[in-house]
Formats: C-alpha cells, structure tokens, sequence
C-alpha cells in the first residue's frame, strides 16, 4: 500500500463534512498531525464500545460500519471506500463507538486522533463556529433521511439501496448498470435492516419483470429506469 504526500492527505481531509470548506492553513495543521494505519481482511478496526479516539479516512480498500444483535443478526451501516470518511462524531465527544468497524479487504487508513485535533480547536476559534453550523445542517438532513426509511416499503428502499450502490459501484451502460462489487443478499438485507428472504423475494419479482439479473452470483440490472421509478414511488398508504 502507498505512501501518502502532504497534498494527499490534505485531499482526504476535506472530503469530510466537517472540513469541507476551512481555511487552507487550519487543513495543513491537521494534514501535518495524521497518521496512517494498515488494516488486514476481516481485522477489526474498532468495536461497539470502544472509546472513541479518532476521525478515519480510506485510502485504499473497504470498511464495514456495522451493529449485531445478541440473538446474531447484524445490521450494515454503510461500506466505507477510498475517499470516504467516518468517525467524525468521536473525533468531537470522545464518547464510545456506537458500532463496530471491520475490514472487508486489505485497507489503508489516514487517522487523525482526537488528542491531536483538539488542539487546533481550541487554538481556531473560526474552526469552532464552522463546524457547529455543520453539524446543525447535518442534524436537519438526518431528521429527513429517518423518515424517509420509516415510511418507504422494501421495494423503494431497495431500489433506493441498488441506486446508491450503482453510483458508488456501478459500470453503467445505457439503461444498464452491473455493480463491480458482489453484494450477497444477506449483505443487502443487513443494509436495510431486514431478513434474508425478503431480500430474496423482493430481486426475484424484479428478476422476473427484466428488471434486474442475479445471474452467476451478480447483480446487474436491466432497466435503471424502472428501477429509479420504484425509488420514487411515495408508498405510504393515506391515513
């Protein structure tokens, strides 16, 4: 795995949400105080509980934030990938990881610890007041996201899922999109919070209107358009 420059690092930072648009000296203080750390396939990065120390960003390979239940089943949050950052909330309260993050392949972090990064807050008044209007913004869209998931039935929350990940995965051609990473249907169940079987039933409906292919162990589907009209259906039933 690489070795990173001063320029590269700086990239990455601001990829995340809190750092997006600070001043060009406060992104070199925090360039200058990360780390880097080297993750092997399936090594835990942190565990539901730990404290949190650190903001990470990927530079290569592929990070599962995700919860179980004490009954076994797991719920995935996302899949973090080069250029994606997390731990940003730690990264300010310090409090404990609310979920588990563990490497799916060969991964390479860029760390900043929470030590290191209080101490250009407290020093960057500015930094302050960028990041509490950040979080405010951040606060609203959550509150819409929630209740777009509360609401929406499986097929436009899937479709909705097959969407984000054609984006982040997808090799489109024309009305036609097959995704560069296998996703298991189980992967895709733990994603939305349901079993197995529904996720099953679901592909196997849409499989059979031409709308998506699980040929060969992939995923590929066959009309985007179709799909993105099922992302867009408002579902909810009238009171």
């Amino acid at each position: 795995m690489g070795r990173l420059d001063q320029s590269q690092r700086q990239a990455l930072i601001r990829r995340s949400f809190l750092f997006r648009d600070v001043a060009q000296p406060i992104l070199e203080r925090l360039a200058a105080l990360t780390v880097t750390k080297h993750l092997e396939r399936r090594e835990n990065l942190f565990s539901r509980g730990d404290e949190g120390d650190a903001l990470y960003a990927v530079v290569e390979g592929l990070v599962r934030i995700w919860v179980g239940s004490d009954s076994g089943k797991e719920l995935t949050f996302s899949m973090m990938e080069p250029g994606d950052v997390f731990g940003e909330i730690a990264l300010l309260d310090g409090l404990p990881r609310t979920a588990n993050a563990t490497a799916q392949e060969a991964t390479l972090l860029l760390v900043i610890q929470r030590s290191a990064f209080l101490s250009v807050l407290e020093s960057e008044p500015i930094l302050a007041r960028h990041i509490i209007e950040l979080l405010c913004e951040r606060m609203r869209r959550k509150t819409d996201l929630l209740s777009d998931f509360a609401f929406a039935d499986l097929p436009v929350r899937l479709a909705r899922k097959l969407g984000d990940l054609v984006v982040a995965h997808g090799e489109i051609d024309g009305n036609e999109a097959r995704l560069g990473r296998r996703f298991s249907q189980t992967e895709l169940a733990q994603m939305l919070g349901v079993s197995r079987e529904a996720i099953n039933k679901q592909l196997a409906a849409w499989s059979h209107k031409g709308i998506v292919s699980t040929e060969d162990g992939g995923l590929t589907i066959l009309d985007l358009a179709a799909l993105r009209a099922h992302a867009a259906i408002d579902r909810i039933d009238p009171v």
